[in-house]
């Protein structure tokens, strides 16, 4: 896999993907555009995500929506690294049963979103669940 990433102007720089997508980043505190650390929340988010949507599938429940709301907390000192990232899902559906959702998010966090074992050598990542009957 292979990126590219250019600086565009000021504090604002676009990345490119192998499979030609891109993606603006701001250095500038996320004025224009998300912050690169930003970033990395969303993918862990999105990984995640994609994980927990498809355990649940698979598992024939009546998922209809999935959010995952993400919290993170970084040390004061530079570099300002990530200490604690909790993702909270929010899972919605109809008959959902709350032991797919469990070992689904915990899958996901323990053995399939390679963001999220990337990022555990060195935050402490938790995660929790909610279900909502539609």
């Amino acid at each position: 896999m292979q990126a590219e990433v250019k600086w565009v102007g000021e504090e604002t720089f676009m990345g490119i993907s192998e499979s030609g997508h891109t993606v603006v980043l701001d250095a500038n505190g996320g004025n224009i555009a998300p912050s690169p650390l930003e970033n990395v929340l969303l993918s862990l988010g999105g990984c995640s995500s994609v994980d927990v949507v498809s355990i649940l599938k698979k598992a024939r429940q009546g998922i209809v929506g999935c959010t995952v709301k993400i919290s993170a907390t970084r040390v004061d000192t530079t570099p300002r690294l990530f200490s604690d990232i909790h993702l909270h899902f929010e899972i919605t559906g109809t008959n959902i049963q709350e032991k797919h959702v469990e070992r689904a998010v915990s899958l996901s966090a323990d053995k399939y979103c390679s963001v999220a074992l990337m990022l555990n050598k060195t935050v402490n990542i938790t995660h929790d669940y909610s279900i909502t009957e539609s």
